[in-house]
C-alpha cells in the first residue's frame, strides 16, 4: 500500500498498517478483522477469532484488528462494505476472505486449507525445505484468476507477482500477470514482464494468449481519434472502417463497443476478409480469458448469429 500522494493522516495510517499487518505477514498468516465498537456481530465474533488464532499461533497465525471508525482510510482501501469483515493476509496481500466462516469449525477448516498452501513460518512440517510447506501454486493461480475475473485487476496483478516470486517456472503464472497488468491499464509493465521471460516461456500457449491481449491494447488511442473513427464507421458498408473502430475501441478500454461493432460485422457479412470479424472476436475472447463472464456473454451472442 503506497503512501505517495497521501495527506499526513493517511500516511500515518499506512505506516501503522505496514507495521501491524504487512510486516508480520511477510512470514506469518495475519488474520485481519475489520470491526467497530457499535457492531454487535463484531463483538460476538471476536472471542472466537481470538481463541482460534491463539490456538494456531504455533502454526504461524496472528490476529490484527482494524477499527473502521478509527482507520477509515485503511477500510476504504480494502473496500469494506459491511462488518465484520475478515481477511487472511500473507506477504502484504489478501489471500482469502474468511468473513463467511462464522463458526469455530468453519474458521479452523479455512485456516487449515490456507496453511496447506502457503509457506508460513511456524507452520506444520511439510515437504518444503527447512520444514516449510511448499505452496500449492495451482490453487494460488486460481485465486488470482478469480480476482481478475471479478474485475479487480490491480489486486490480481499483485497476487500474480507474489506467486511469480514463489515459482518462476509456470507459464500460467506469467500469463496471468501479463493479462492482469493489461486489464489494469499497465501496458508498459505488461510488456516488461513479457520481455523478461526466456524464449521457451514466451512460446508457451498460455503466454502467447496473454501477449495477444497486450497486442490488442498496444496502440494509444485518444478520444479525438475514437470520435473520428466513429464518424468514419457511420457508413456501415465500410467494413475497413468498422474494423478500425473495433480495434481502437478495444485498445481504449471500450470492449463493449468493440464487441458490438464486430458482432454487427459478423451479422452483415460473416465472410468478409475471410471471416476477419469473427477472428478478431475470438482473439479478444482469448485475450480477456475464456472463463471471463463478459466473454461468455459475447460468445453467446456470436453463437446466436452464426447458428441461430
Amino acid at each position: 500500500m503506497a503512501s505517495m500522494g497521501l495527506n499526513l493522516d493517511e500516511q500515518k495510517a499506512v505506516e501503522r498498517f505496514q507495521k501491524q499487518v504487512v510486516e508480520p505477514s511477510q512470514t506469518k498468516l495475519v488474520i485481519l478483522d475489520f470491526w467497530a465498537e457499535w457492531c454487535g456481530p463484531c463483538k460476538a465474533l471476536a472471542p472466537m477469532l481470538e481463541k482460534v488464532c491463539a490456538e494456531y499461533a504455533d502454526k504461524g497465525v496472528v490476529l490484527a484488528k482494524v477499527n473502521v471508525d478509527e482507520e477509515k482510510f485503511i477500510a476504504s482501501q480494502f473496500q469494506v462494505q459491511s462488518i465484520p469483515t475478515v481477511y487472511a493476509m500473507f506477504q502484504g496481500q489478501p489471500v482469502a476472505d474468511l468473513t463467511p466462516a462464522r463458526s469455530e469449525s468453519q474458521f479452523k477448516g479455512a485456516l487449515d486449507q490456507i496453511l496447506k498452501q502457503l509457506p508460513i513460518e511456524g507452520g506444520e512440517a511439510g515437504d518444503g525445505e527447512g520444514g516449510q510447506q511448499m505452496p500449492d501454486i495451482a490453487e494460488l493461480v486460481e485465486m488470482a484468476e478469480k480476482e481478475l475475473a471479478e474485475g479487480d485487476a490491480e489486486r490480481a496483478a499483485q497476487m500474480f507477482m507474489q506467486i511469480a516470486q514463489m515459482d518462476q517456472t509456470k507459464p500460467e503464472v506469467f500469463a496471468g500477470l501479463i493479462r492482469a497488468l493489461v486489464a489494469a491499464g499497465h501496458k508498459d509493465a505488461a510488456q516488461s514482464a513479457y520481455d523478461g521471460l526466456p524464449d521457451e516461456m514466451k512460446n508457451a500457449d498460455a503466454v502467447q494468449q496473454a501477449y495477444s491481449a497486450l497486442e490488442l491494447v498496444a496502440a494509444d488511442v485518444d478520444d479525438s481519434e475514437l470520435v473520428a473513427l466513429r464518424e468514419a464507421a457511420a457508413d456501415k458498408t465500410d467494413m475497413e472502417a468498422q474494423m478500425a473502430l473495433a480495434e481502437a475501441a478495444f485498445a481504449a478500454g471500450a470492449r463493449d463497443e468493440a464487441a458490438e461493432v464486430l458482432l454487427a460485422m459478423v451479422q452483415a457479412d460473416p465472410a468478409w476478409n475471410e471471416g476477419a470479424a469473427k477472428a478478431k472476436l475470438l482473439q479478444i475472447f482469448e485475450a480477456v480469458g475464456l472463463e471471463d463472464p463478459w466473454v461468455w456473454a459475447q460468445r453467446r451472442k456470436l453463437s446466436l448469429l452464426l447458428f441461430g
